[in-house]
């Protein structure tokens, strides 16, 4: 029970912290589209990775810190190109408030959403090495580590979409868009400088 405690907490501590793929969950949520298939896509990506982590594939991460460097560098890319298309959307007033007309596909929102999960190399620095390493630690215990990382990984980003959610229908006004779609972009190109100034050590 403590080994779980505690992967909870870290799992927790490691997510909770705004970045891109959290701001992309909280925008869907609070334009209810396909928030379902975001939150599975996150929550059953870190639990697969924290699953490899316990396994000890971290060595494997270790062994070719080459494969981290080209995710850094098209991650960061990708994020940039992320992060000036929300500064357009957010100079379009035709297109702040959800309608019909401008919800994004769910292949779109998948692959966004992919995309801002598999491409950050801190992915897999937090969860297939950090976590694995300190679940390693409890030694027969660590699986229950993992479960309690998986847990705090499923609660969160549920809490993040289905909680965004609720609160959609009162942020319908344009302004609120227009404010929404500026911090998207901000926090983007905020996570693409951090990625790309990050010297990345395994």
């Amino acid at each position: 029970m403590h080994a779980a405690l505690v992967g909870f907490a870290t799992g927790l501590s490691l997510i909770v912290a705004i970045g891109a793929q959290n701001a992309y969950v909280l925008r869907l949520g609070l334009s209810r589209q396909h928030i379902g298939v975001a939150v599975a896509i996150c929550a059953a990506s870190d639990v697969v990775l924290i699953i490899l982590g316990i396994a000890g594939v971290g060595r494997v991460v270790h062994s070719f810190p080459l494969v981290l460097q080209v995710l850094k560098w098209v991650g960061v890319a990708y994020l940039i190109g992320f992060g000036l298309y929300s500064f357009w959307r957010a100079s379009r007033t035709d297109a702040l408030v959800v309608s019909d007309e401008g919800r994004q596909s769910m292949r779109v929102v998948a692959g966004t959403m992919l995309a801002l999960t598999f491409l950050n190399p801190h992915v897999y620095l937090d969860t297939v090495l950090l976590l694995g390493s300190i679940g390693n630690q409890y030694g027969g215990a660590r699986w229950y580590f993992c479960i309690g990382a998986c847990l705090g990984s499923v609660v969160w980003f549920s809490f993040l979409g289905f909680g965004a959610r609720m609160l959609s229908p009162y942020v319908q006004r344009v302004v609120v868009w227009r404010v929404i779609d500026l911090v998207i972009g901000i926090v983007m190109l905020v996570v693409a400088l951090n990625v790309a100034m990050t010297h990345l050590t395994t």
